[in-house]
């Protein structure tokens, strides 16, 4: 099932972030101009966001397998409408934002099945491998996707979407039961929101830190090759380097959690982290020293650390009849935050430089240190 649910997340990545890798070929071989080519790569992340909460409240009370395979059927299917609309930009636009409100199904449905079982002293290990799932998503559709567009076209690169989420509805119908839960009529359902501030707070951790996270991710290689004189393809390596240790260091972190019998303190020392790198980061930067490609790697890595341990956190708290609710709060919430992050970082750069930029960064992880919970909290009764 974990295997089931991580494949399920990586496809519905592909589908939502994937269609960003199309926006050359919609440009040079269809004629679309760059805003027509952004649309189309912005809409799935729309759908996501519109949705996250509905899945989540669907989750809560139909179950993880009816989730995902409803809404990974649902991707596919889009995404065949999308192959089959490609030449009209307002249909193609509709057809991949439908696309990626469904495939937000599998945020709250593939984390509920890890959470729902496995135990605690085991659950932090498996909700990192889980959470690989996007960086690999985005791998598969950076490479699977522009190269089958540049070569045979953007309907044959809209294929890969719908094979893979495809294929992920048999392996959910295969694989996946829903965790066993207490029996609705009998037990008392408490909205962990009004119990007190801890789920606020881990989300407003995560807001936080998704801050230096996607700046990281979205101006590296450009940093790389505008500032140190990189070429694009050593650029680029040193990138997808960058996103394989995060990946594994998501594991790693989740394990450390297990063994350290919660998550809060793992991840006040993440938001540590988080903000040192960032800072070395950028007096490295700024000093021109052939070291901060090495913390440009390492804060890759760190900033990443937190997602598991968050989303882990949201889920143990909110509890059986909440959870997918929290978790759609949770990504909602992060969502936001990323979509600002790249144009008002593009305005730091342009008038601070990266250094400045990077440097500048690190307020937001030190914020976040002090609104970590002080401990773990057991779920509500």
């Amino acid at each position: 099932m974990l295997a089931a649910g991580t494949f399920a997340q990586a496809g519905s990545a592909v589908a939502i972030h994937g269609p960003a890798f199309l926006i050359p070929t919609l440009h040079r071989e269809l004629g679309y101009s760059l805003a027509a080519a952004g649309a189309v790569a912005a809409a799935p992340t729309v759908g996501v966001m519109v949705t996250l909460v509905a899945w989540g409240l669907f989750v809560d009370r139909y179950g993880e397998r009816l989730a995902l395979g409803l809404g990974l059927a649902g991707t596919a299917a889009c995404s065949v409408l999308a192959v089959l609309t490609r030449d009209r930009i307002g249909l193609l636009v509709v057809a991949i934002g439908l696309a990626g409100a469904f495939a937000a199904s599998s945020n709250a449905a593939s984390g509920r099945v890890v959470v729902g079982w496995f135990p605690p002293e085991r659950r932090g290990l498996a909700m990192g491998i889980r959470q690989m799932a996007q960086p690999m998503g985005v791998g598969i559709g950076a490479v699977g996707i522009a190269v089958i567009a540049e070569s045979y076209g953007v309907a044959s690169a809209l294929w890969l979407p719908a094979a893979i989420t495809a294929l992920g509805v048999v392996a959910v119908l295969l694989t996946v039961i829903d965790p066993p839960r207490p029996d609705r009529r009998t037990t008392r359902v408490a909205n962990p929101y009004r119990e007190d501030a801890y789920l606020a707070r881990v989300h407003g951790v995560s807001m936080l830190l998704v801050v230096p996270q996607f700046l990281v991710w979205t101006f590296s290689l450009a940093w790389l090759v505008d500032d140190r004189g990189w070429s694009a393809g050593a650029a680029g390596a040193v990138v997808a380097v960058a996103q394989v240790v995060g990946a594994l260091g998501r594991i790693a972190v989740g394990a450390w959690s297990d063994r350290a019998g919660g998550r809060m303190g793992p991840l006040r020392l993440v938001a540590v982290g988080a903000a040192a790198s960032m800072l070395l980061l950028g007096l490295t930067a700024g000093l021109d020293w052939a070291v901060a490609v090495a913390l440009m790697v390492v804060a890759t890595a760190v900033t990443v650390a937190d997602n598991g341990l968050a989303f882990t956190a949201v889920a143990e708290r909110a509890g059986p009849f909440w959870s997918g609710r929290a978790l759609g709060l949770q990504n909602t919430g992060q969502f936001l935050v990323a979509s600002a992050v790249p144009p008002v970082t593009g305005l730091a750069v342009a008038g601070w430089g990266y250094p400045a930029a990077f440097a500048a960064a690190a307020v937001f992880p030190l914020l976040a240190i002090a609104l970590v919970p002080v401990r773990d909290e057991a779920p509500p009764s």
